[in-house]
């Protein structure tokens, strides 16, 4: 039994949601978001709040009661609030710079590396080294970050590269005589 679809998800004031078949649509503050839902899956509203419905007896579709659960709740939430993810650059000469819809970042190549924003995604650069993706889709800012942080991996020996805000990188002691 999936403990996860079973709650509800609470609406808060200012978020509607309109259900058409296996189409979910979440409407908010900050912008609208859509989400099929798998066939073995149905959503309800009521009052100020969306309920999962599934076959209790099949496993597969409990499976995806729980996703399609937590997909809507991250949808709710990402139209009343948003999601953003922090970045840090950690290296010599390593910067990021905004030009309009263009993130130039300087890795440590002989190149700069230009990387496009995709639409519905907002790039913020607080100072040089740090950056802030913000958005209302949590896949897509969670895609987005993981896409500039793949250009430059945090290394274990000194710790220089792209890595998130909150990440701890486990340190390898150097060669030794």
């Amino acid at each position: 039994m999936s403990r996860i679809a079973k709650n509800p998800v609470t609406l808060p004031s200012g978020v509607e949601v309109k259900i058409e078949g296996s189409n979910v649509s979440v409407k908010g503050s900050k912008g609208q978001l859509s989400l099929v839902l798998n066939a073995a899956v149905t959503a309800n509203t009521s009052d100020s709040e969306v309920r999962v419905e599934w076959d209790k007896e099949n496993k597969k579709a409990t499976a995806q009661a729980g996703t399609a659960r937590a997909n809507i709740a991250n949808m709710v939430l990402g139209v009343s609030k948003g999601f953003e993810k922090k970045l840090n650059l950690v290296g010599v000469g390593y910067r990021a710079q905004l030009k309009g819809k263009v993130l130039n970042l300087s890795l440590g190549f002989s190149h700069p590396v230009e990387f496009q924003i995709p639409e519905g995604i907002e790039i913020d650069v607080p100072t040089q080294t740090e950056l802030v993706v913000k958005g209302i889709d949590k896949q897509l800012v969670g895609a987005v970050s993981a896409d500039i942080r793949a250009y430059r991996p945090p290394e274990p020996y000194k710790g220089k590269g792209v890595k998130y805000a909150d990440e701890h990188i486990v340190r390898k002691d150097a060669k030794k005589k």
